[in-house]
């Protein structure tokens, strides 16, 4: 069956290790884009931090769509949300006993902005904000209100600490049970609502625009990618970049991102 939805990870996937899109990766996707099938940005970062590159791929509007939050949160390109999962005030007293586990940042994220109670903050915070033009919010426990909701949580330390990995080795299981925890980088772990994934989130999409499972394909190269490499309905395509776990339920392992693996993939596929 045709592809009519391609679901492309950015960090790593998208993106070159520079920060953007090559020039023939993008006209691979304007192509796909110019013959109808839908091409949606699903990534952790929040939409301010993926329009940008949506722009550059000439897509906008209404009728345009984007996976931001890891899943947690589906909006069409004008900013209209779709779909939304929230964690509330009890979550954000879990997140804070979690933290304990380890000498590591904590910041929640919404639709609007980023907010944390730590007056030291790491470097990949910072980038992560910076990335995403992104406000940090720096408050008093006693600040935030009891109808608190956020779509993600994200554990940063600096790098070359061993304090994320020290995290992730002490997260007990009842938490995963509870979550959806992925260890997205060295110096990130990242939270949701469980049952917000990248994968449920497409799927879902597809579902909106009827479309058939097995008309979707998906790109990606990292942890929080992996659900959207469990849905066997889905055309898998890990990068060359990607970790083994990706790898391993890939359908087809293209070039690295620094090397046009989209676009080489699409073409031997879809185009």
């Amino acid at each position: 069956m045709a592809i009519k939805m391609i679901a492309v990870d950015l960090d790593g996937t998208l993106l070159t290790s520079g920060n953007n899109i090559s020039p023939e990766t993008q006209r691979t996707l304007q192509l796909a884009s110019s013959q109808g099938i839908k091409v949606v940005l699903a990534s952790g970062r929040p939409l301010s931090g993926v329009l940008p590159f949506d722009e550059q791929l000439g897509l906008s509007g209404d009728d345009q769509y984007a996976v931001v939050f890891n899943g947690a949160v589906v909006q069409n390109l004008a900013g209209k949300i779709l779909m939304s999962q929230e964690m509330d005030y009890r979550d954000f007293n879990t997140m804070l006993r979690l933290q304990r586990l380890a000498h590591v940042n904590l910041h929640f994220e919404t639709t609007e902005c980023f907010w944390t109670l730590d007056r030291n903050l790491s470097v990949q915070m910072q980038i992560n904000a910076a990335f995403t033009d992104n406000e940090i919010r720096v408050r008093n426990r006693e600040e935030i209100p009891k109808d608190f909701t956020f779509n993600k949580v994200g554990f940063t330390c600096n790098r070359g600490s061993d304090q994320i990995e020290k995290l992730w080795n002490s997260i007990p299981d009842w938490a995963f049970q509870s979550y959806d925890i992925v260890h997205s980088l060295d110096t990130c772990i990242e939270l949701n609502a469980i049952g917000a994934s990248k994968g449920n989130a497409v799927m879902d999409l597809a579902e909106r625009l009827k479309l058939s499972q097995n008309e979707v394909m998906v790109f990606g190269d990292q942890g929080n990618d992996l659900s959207m490499f469990e849905n066997p309905e889905f055309k898998k395509v890990a990068m060359g970049n990607a970790i083994s776990d990706i790898k391993d339920r890939a359908d087809y392992i293209t070039d690295d991102n620094d090397h046009n693996g989209i676009a080489k993939a699409l073409k031997k596929f879809v185009l």
